[in-house]
């Protein structure tokens, strides 16, 4: 998500071969042949040795009959196909849908730039804190029975969502949508391994792959179009019928199934690294309100460090760890958690940013901020088609790593803001950021269970998928709070030298910061309105020059690490 002879997670360990495939986008040939890199052929054993371990029709019938419901009927499988894809592309969809409606939300329940930050923090940190806990107990007291229950959280928090009357509610709804979405995310592939077999299994995996990429490229439009065309609300809204059309389904079509050998939770492990985190992005948040030497903001980052060590100690001195330490020993390991964090803490988390700047400073609506994404959309879905293929062909350090350096050339491109700045300057850098994304995500997802054995692929898989939500996470916070001394900076430097503007710094730099400065505009001398808005567009452009800047070297040392640790020979069975 220890070498050790216990079985690891069953959910997640018949989920990693399809998981690998379906997002490594491995490409498949008419007759039915798969293009495989060394990583996919490694997990795909993990099917093979699956069914050659299958006890025989009389040792079957000898089982308890809760072991041996492991699929359904096969009538029904397809239906298991399209409920999992009804939950997945809900899922999918509210981690990029959101961005968009920001500048709205804001002005809608009157938020500040830290209140924004939650939004979409709470709905990563609860994802990345109970992904691999989610797991464990869909192994014990059912994968249906836990796949409704996280579909029902998610409808129910994305309907509390949108009818939130203060920001607050909606920060905790997120959160909630987080359970939700956990709970899904850790079950949904287990259920497909579960009903498919042979050669259907692949066909099954590949719809659900191309789910997770279309439900990925047209977040930022579909959630631009609803918040234009009705309003924010209807982002969470749209929720309703697909989460009650994905639960009659599942109830009424998909057969239940367990792990025989299911470890016990791990309440421990869970409670402190969730602890450790909210207080991680908690101390950066607030920091960008008030100061690192701040005594709440150090309390909560020191609290952090103390709770994350004492988790590692809890983790190593377990039998049957939720969080396997034991597996960074691998580079290769430890190299793909590394790149899947610093593709999210870059990339993706500055997308919070560039939906700012496009509506709140160069005054697009969601709309057309949305349609402005897509140049970034489009480059991922194109070069993730040809990173499949090259999979085959290329060590896959040399598309991860490069991968990466490209994201960081990207994020580069689009530095150099200024006043007089127009939207097409972006343009060549989301266009190189979509291309190094592309490259990097369908190795990574290989590679992530490619470097351990099968039994112990399903948690390797749910450890860098939790990198990748941390890194977004803690991404959004840090550029945050950079990006907002930035421009409290630039405020008060430009306001000092400005007569009419004087005693005012602190007044603008906050408008500035939470998107406000509309409303200050508006109550301005006309005299004095052209100085503020020449400030407040330069202000916000040098802080986000900074935090581009920042998010280019996270990319980069990703990449370097990628380059330097990522090993085809650690690859189970490589070929390379």
């Amino acid at each position: 998500m220890t070498e050790q002879s216990q079985p690891a997670h069953h959910a997640q360990d018949s989920a990693a071969a399809p998981l690998a495939r379906a997002e490594a986008g491995v490409p498949e040939h008419g007759d039915g042949r798969h293009e495989e890199s060394p990583g996919a052929i490694a997990v795909t054993e993990l099917i093979d040795r699956e069914h050659a371990a299958a006890p025989a029709p009389e040792e079957a019938a000898a089982e308890p009959a809760a072991a041996r419901k492991q699929s359904g009927p096969a009538q029904h499988k397809w239906w298991t196909l399209v409920g999992v894809c009804l939950g997945t592309f809900m899922l999918l969809l509210d981690v990029t849908i959101v961005n968009v409606a920001l500048p709205d939300i804001q002005s809608a329940l009157k938020s500040s730039f830290s209140d924004l930050q939650w939004v979409v923090d709470a709905y990563a940190l609860t994802l990345a804190a109970l992904l691999l806990t989610a797991g464990s107990l869909a192994d014990n007291f059912g994968r249906r029975k836990l796949y409704v229950i996280g579909l029902t959280v998610f409808t129910v928090a994305s309907l509390l969502c949108g009818a939130a009357q203060t920001t607050l509610m909606l920060q905790l709804s997120r959160g909630l949508q987080g359970v939700g979405g956990a709970i899904m995310f850790a079950v949904s592939l287990a259920l497909l391994a579960d009903a498919f077999r042979g050669k259907d299994r692949g066909v099954a995996f590949g719809i659900w792959g191309g789910v997770t990429g279309l439900a990925t490229a047209i977040g930022p439009l579909l959630g631009g179009a609803l918040t234009t065309g009705l309003s924010w609300r209807w982002i969470f809204f749209v929720n309703l019928p697909v989460g009650i059309a994905a639960v009659i389904i599942v109830l009424l079509r998909v057969a239940e199934s367990r792990a025989p050998k299911a470890r016990r939770p791990d309440w421990l492990g869970f409670a402190v690294f969730s602890v450790a985190l909210a207080a991680l992005v908690y101390g950066l948040i607030e920091s960008s309100e008030r100061s690192f030497s701040d005594t709440r903001v150090l309390a909560a980052l020191i609290a952090a460090g103390v709770l994350l060590v004492a988790f590692v100690v809890i983790e190593i001195g377990k039998s049957e760890p939720m969080f396997d330490f034991s597996l960074f020993r691998k580079p290769t390991f430890t190299g793909g958690a590394v790149a899947a964090f610093g593709m999210s803490a870059s990339a993706f988390a500055l997308l919070v940013y560039f939906v700012l700047y496009l509506q709140n400073v160069l005054g697009f609506d969601a709309l057309n901020t949305g349609l402005r994404l897509l140049v970034m959309s489009g480059g991922i879905l194109i070069t993730s088609a040809v990173a499949g293929r090259l999979t085959s062909h290329v060590p896959i350090r040399f598309l991860i790593g490069p991968g990466l350096l490209v994201v960081g050339v990207g994020l580069l491109l689009m530095r150099g803001l200024d006043v007089g700045t127009v939207w097409t300057h972006l343009i060549p850098g989301l266009v190189v950021i979509g291309a190094g994304v592309g490259l990097v995500n369908p190795p990574l997802a290989s590679t992530a269970v490619g470097v351990v054995e099968p039994q112990r692929a399903g948690m390797a898989s749910g450890i860098n998928s939790t990198f990748r939500q941390v890194g977004i996470a803690t991404g959004i916070a840090l550029l945050g709070t950079l990006f907002s001394n930035r421009v409290t900076s630039e405020v008060l430097s430009r306001v000092s030298g400005d007569p009419q503007l004087k005693g005012r710094g602190s007044e603008l730099a906050t408008a500035v910061r939470s998107g406000a400065i509309g409303k200050v505009l508006a109550k301005a001398p006309a005299a004095a309105r052209h100085s503020i808005e020449q400030i407040a567009t330069g202000s916000f452009a040098a802080g986000l020059n900074l935090i581009l800047l920042v998010a280019a070297f996270i990319a980069f040392g990703a990449g370097v690490v990628a380059l330097a640790t990522i090993r085809s020979k650690d690859l189970v069975n490589a070929e390379h």
